[in-house]
């Protein structure tokens, strides 16, 4: 009876609390033709209501604005409700945009100040019948069926939330705090291993554990980074200091904007992110963490901070580390800086050479180019040599390195705070040294130490001849075994030779297999055949290849090493073990395993480091001679595509204009070839331009091809195709849009015929007049 009586009493009550989470739940349902602006400031908010989707604004940006997902909980303060997701990670758009769930099923991000999509879930085909905002903070969109089709967890940006997975294709990137800092990465390779990298080379931080068994990695919600085998079993795991606390209600593991990779969780108390674990606890080991020109200092304290070798400490400008001029009429000096490290900061264009200290500094000061050294000092004898302003680098006690930075001797009216009070003369070039009297001890002293010095070099001469060969190849060995060198190898054309066993496997024409004494394989290109190679003076063509070297993208091959001996030529590049694109475009059998998939994702990677070449680098680079010939596939059959910065080696043009305009035109030749299977010329793409006008896009493809095509991507990539051959330059697009359209976040009009040169409508003109309406 009393049980009776009390279920009576607490019916209403329970009833309440149904009803509220059955409209709760219905809320959190999001319907087609949905919308969301900037202006109105609206956002959806999960059922539980900790997290909302919506606008915010860019702080490093003003009059930007994002559309992501962030805390949302009455816990925690407005100021402290962190964002954990952006779509298009770093897209950003005017004040009067709005992001626009279609009727078809897409998320849209419509940019109302230069009237474009800036982003696009592209999940119209998906049947896509709602949305929602699940408790975890997770977007989810799903079709009739209830299943999830898309969801943001599926494409992170910067962070990790609780029960959050990434897997070995996904990738965390820190947030763009300048043009350094957005190259910071979070990724899993093929082996299993979890990398923070500065773009695609420079690994700064590793897992320490590798298993091909490894599925992926996950945050859990009682605070613990794991690896995860086949069986969901950790193999490895990463603790925060406060884990399996569970009054924490809340928290996150994000790649901070510096390049390392944090846990916090929400303090109630103190009302405030705690930080409970890092993966680089000395700050000045995360690579180019204080910029272009800062040095990064590690404190007694446990603490990092970046300061200024040379003027105001607190000022990290371009003349930071060094007063440099390029034309100095009173000579240089060589500033000796101990315990300090310095590094390019677009890597790796360090030249490495085995050398001792004294040799090391003066190749500096008598090489024009040359701004600074730094000698290990720890018994390999390296001299890391920089040819560029922008270095950077780390100072501890515990270093036994020392750097040498060139500084310009010309009168100042005052020299930097703590620029050296006397300049140390030994280090000052031979031309800056004045007789200031006649000495006769010192002539004595000096003729004596001649004699003594000329029988010991002689009698080191004759040991030395003999061991001179097994040196050499013994520091070539050591050079590609050194897991720190980050630099260029200098070989020489005995050692190119015993690498290719005299030339004995080619690749193609004048390419020839390889293997590195690490038994690394890889590819050696002979480079005659290119107008000048031979000619070239040697400074001239270490300086080319050093801004070859210093490029780095995933989508590029990387340069290993270089010959520059007497007449002969070559370059060392790392090597790709299923060929050129070429190859398997032509061959039958090859071509049937080019899926429409594998197709997009090859044009996509060369396009990314098309973009990246005309855009990212920090001066413009162009291919001149973009081929499927020169664009090879890995083991994982990514695109890298070879070749690249050839015509400063051959001493060809690096107009800007006109480079890149080729460049765009061979890129939609290749996509025409890549899509159509066939060999590329002029004929070819206007055929195919004839059938596409025509509505038959399908029979450009390849009929090789099998497993189904997106007909909106065709329809999206032969547009671009011919926009790219547009014979009206101004109508051609840039690469950074080509990417855009081909990653289908930017929407393109049909192309007019291409092989027409005409005015181009107003209509499709921006206001520069030179570019189409894409």
């Amino acid at each position: 009876m009393l049980e009776s009586e009390v279920f009576r009493l607490c019916l209403p009550l329970l009833l309440c609390i149904f009803l509220g989470f059955f409209f709760l739940l219905v809320s959190s349902q999001i319907g087609l033709d949905s919308k969301l602006s900037v202006v109105q400031n609206d956002y959806w908010v999960s059922p539980n209501g900790d997290f909302a989707f919506g606008f915010f604004n860019r702080s490093d940006q003003p009059n930007q604005f994002s559309v992501g997902i962030r805390f949302n909980s009455i816990m925690i303060p407005v100021h402290e409700q962190t964002v954990v997701w952006v779509a298009g990670a770093d897209v950003s758009v005017g004040c009067d945009s709005f992001l626009h769930f279609t009727a078809g099923g897409d998320l849209v991000l419509f940019d109302s100040v230069k009237g474009v999509i800036a982003w696009t879930s592209n999940t119209s085909h998906f049947s896509v019948a709602s949305a929602a905002l699940l408790d975890n903070g997770n977007l989810v969109l799903l079709n009739q069926d209830r299943v999830v089709v898309w969801q943001s967890f599926w494409t992170p940006s910067d962070t990790l939330l609780p029960g959050q997975n990434l897997s070995i294709s996904q990738t965390l990137r820190a947030a763009s705090r300048n043009a350094v800092s957005s190259y910071y990465s979070l990724s899993m390779d093929i082996s299993g291993q979890l990398k923070l990298s500065w773009e695609t080379n420079v690994s700064y931080w590793e897992s320490e554990t590798s298993s091909l068994h490894i599925i992926g990695a996950t945050f859990t919600k009682d605070g613990v980074l794991q690896l995860l085998d086949q069986r969901f079993r950790p193999v490895w795991s990463r603790f925060g200091e406060d884990h399996n606390d569970s009054s924490v209600d809340f928290r996150f593991l994000r790649l901070d904007v510096d390049g390392n990779l944090r846990m916090y969780s929400w303090v109630e108390s103190s009302k405030s992110w705690r930080l409970v674990w890092q993966a680089v606890k000395n700050q000045c080991n995360v690579f180019a963490t204080c910029g272009h020109c800062g040095v990064c200092v590690f404190t007694p304290t446990g603490t990092s901070l970046c300061k200024c070798l040379f003027g105001s400490s607190t000022d990290l400008s371009p003349n930071c580390l060094a007063p440099f001029k390029p034309k100095c009429t009173s000579g240089y000096t060589m500033v000796a800086r101990e315990h300090t490290f310095l590094y390019g900061i677009y890597p790796p264009n360090d030249l490495i050479t085995r050398t001792s200290s004294k040799q090391c500094r003066n190749s500096c000061l008598q090489d024009p180019l040359c701004t600074s050294v730094t000698v290990a000092n720890d018994g390999t004898g390296r001299c890391f040599t920089k040819k560029t302003s922008f270095i950077t680098g780390y100072e501890d006690p515990s270093l036994a390195s020392i750097s040498y930075v060139k500084v310009c001797l010309d009168p100042v009216a005052a020299l930097p705070n703590n620029f050296p009070a006397s300049s140390p003369s030994s280090l000052q070039s031979p031309l800056l040294r004045r007789s200031r009297g006649f000495c006769a001890p010192c002539l004595i002293l000096a003729v004596s130490g001649t004699l003594v010095a000329f029988v010991t070099i002689q009698i080191g001469i004759g040991l030395c001849f003999f061991k001179r060969r097994k040196a050499v190849k013994k520091t070539t060995t050591s050079a590609f075994m050194d897991p720190n060198s980050r630099g260029l190898i200098t070989l020489s054309y005995s050692d190119i030779k015993d690498l290719t066993g005299n030339f004995k496997h080619p690749l193609g024409p004048r390419v020839f297999k390889g293997m590195l004494p690490n038994n690394q394989m890889v590819a050696v290109k002979d480079l005659k055949g290119i107008d000048r190679e031979v000619t070239m003076e040697e400074k001239q063509f270490k300086c080319a290849i050093s801004v070859i070297g210093s490029i780095h993208h995933k989508n590029l091959l990387k340069l290993e090493g270089y010959c520059c001996e007497s007449d002969h030529r070559f370059l060392v590049y790392e090597y790709a073990k299923h060929g050129s694109v070429a190859k398997w475009i032509e061959e039958v059998k090859l071509g049937k395993r080019l899926t429409w998939r594998k197709r997009m994702e090859i044009c996509v990677g060369v396009a990314r480091a098309m973009a990246y070449l005309h855009m990212g680098c920090r001066e413009f680079v162009s291919h001149g001679n973009l081929k499927w010939a020169n664009v090879v596939l890995d083991e994982l059959f990514e695109a890298k595509l070879t070749e690249f910065g050839l015509g400063r080696v051959g001493g060809g043009s690096t107009h800007e204009s006109g480079a890149a305009e080729r460049d765009v035109v061979r890129f939609g030749e290749m996509v025409v070839m890549i899509v159509s299977g066939r060999g590329g010329d002029r004929e070819l793409c206007s055929w195919a331009h004839e059938e596409w006008a025509d509505g038959r896009a399908e029979r450009v493809l390849d009929a090789r091809v099998e497993g189904g095509v997106d007909a909106d991507e065709l329809e999206r990539t032969l547009r671009i195709a011919f926009w790219c051959l547009q014979v009206d330059e101004r109508l051609r697009p840039s690469m950074g849009e080509v990417l855009k359209v081909l990653e289908g976040t930017l929407t393109v009009d049909p192309p007019p015929p291409p092989f027409t040169h005409r005015r181009p409508p107003k209509e499709l003109l921006s206001e520069s007049d030179s570019e189409p309406n894409l």
